[in-house]
């Protein structure tokens, strides 16, 4: 079998490497660079932010994606020489509104989580600001710093002999035979034939597809670097559904806004000051600390978050993994088992109906 997966962002490049570790054949194709967009935008954290308000479905692939992580991660620094630097410093939530629906969550689920008291949170994080009464707890949460991880994926997939990466190399159209899609043109009017063609596209989902069945729209999200030394912030802090995350070189990411400005991939001096202000506010001490990067990548939205897995209705041979609004890292190893079972007829790791792209939402 050759795949043809379109979208080499975390999902198309683990899309990738699943297939050609079960011997599939591949081409990658990409029309930009990879890993280029929101994989390499977004924060690394390997959890939904308050995962409570989320539905069943994107819980079922959180789960399953956060007990395979630490293997993966193992196993692409042993391919690529590349450490992707998974840390588990925990996620602490700050004030939460709606605890008792968390508390609720967790015991559904049996999750790790437990309200803490200020003298808890004060023991994880010395530097916070005064003030803070309560919040939850999740010690088992871990970040990836996903450059790096990207940079591994890369590496990975060019050591591997099966897969064949074309970069900045945009599709124009599929190729069809009395129905069935056969293969892509490309922009360069080159003709790729497989025999399943994967769209991992991300936000521009709907634009590659040409299926108006598919709802998938951008949401930019701005980011901030502190170029801080380690034992400012120790772990994932969320407040008002904004974070700090500390990296192991003592950096700290601040994100993110949630703008719908369509395809504008533009950063305001505004969402940098108002992301600053939140940083400086959460841990004073980053005051003296320099803003060494800004950066914004957009968000494949879809309904309720719940991305679309399967083959789409509109094209026979089509597949689709895209949609996974602001999870990709969190759910791209179960999202990518679950297609790789659909295509090669294998027992299915996750009910995959909440995720059938001909379903409506």
């Amino acid at each position: 079998m050759k795949v043809v997966i379109v979208g080499a962002g975390v999902m198309g490049m683990m899309q990738a490497r699943d297939l050609a570790l079960k011997g599939i054949s591949v081409v990658l194709l990409e029309k930009g660079l990879c890993g280029g967009e929101a994989s390499w935008a977004g924060g690394g954290i390997i959890s939904p932010l308050y995962p409570w308000r989320y539905s069943g479905a994107v819980t079922a692939l959180a789960q399953w994606s956060q007990a395979y992580y630490p293997n993966l991660i193992q196993t692409l620094e042993a391919e690529s020489d590349i450490d992707p630097e998974i840390t588990r410093h925990g996620l602490l939530m700050l004030e939460v509104s709606d605890k008792a629906d968390a508390i609720a969550w967790k015991a559904q689920n049996k999750s790790w989580m437990e309200e803490v008291d200020a003298s808890f949170i004060y023991d994880l994080e010395p530097n916070l600001r005064e003030g803070v009464q309560n919040g939850l707890w999740m010690p088992q949460v871990s970040s990836v710093r996903n450059p790096r991880m990207l940079q591994a994926l890369y590496l990975s997939l060019k050591n591997n002999p099966l897969v064949e990466i074309k970069e900045e190399t945009p599709v124009a159209s599929f190729i069809s035979d009395g129905g069935r899609v056969t293969g892509v043109k490309t922009s360069q009017g080159d003709k790729i034939e497989g025999d399943k063609i994967i769209l991992c596209t991300g936000a521009w989902s709907q634009k590659v597809s040409g299926d108006e069945h598919i709802d998938i729209q951008p949401v930019k999200g701005q980011m901030l670097l502190f170029d801080a030394p380690p034992g400012i912030v120790s772990r994932v802090v969320l407040n008002e559904g904004k974070y700090v995350i500390p990296r192991r070189d003592g950096k700290v990411v601040a994100g993110s806004t949630l703008e719908h400005t369509g395809f504008d991939k533009m950063t305001t001096e505004e969402a940098k000051i108002s992301l600053a202000d939140m940083a400086i506010d959460l841990f004073p001490a980053l005051a003296g600390y320099q803003i060494s990067h800004h950066w914004a990548g957009l968000r494949p939205e879809s309904p309720q978050g719940i991305p679309y897995i399967g083959e789409l209705e509109k094209f026979q041979n089509v597949y689709i993994n895209s949609g996974h609004y602001r999870n990709g890292l969190v759910l791209a190893p179960a999202s990518v088992s679950l297609l790789s079972a659909i295509l090669c007829n294998e027992a299915l790791p996750i009910d995959p109906s909440p995720y059938d792209p001909s379903k409506k939402r």
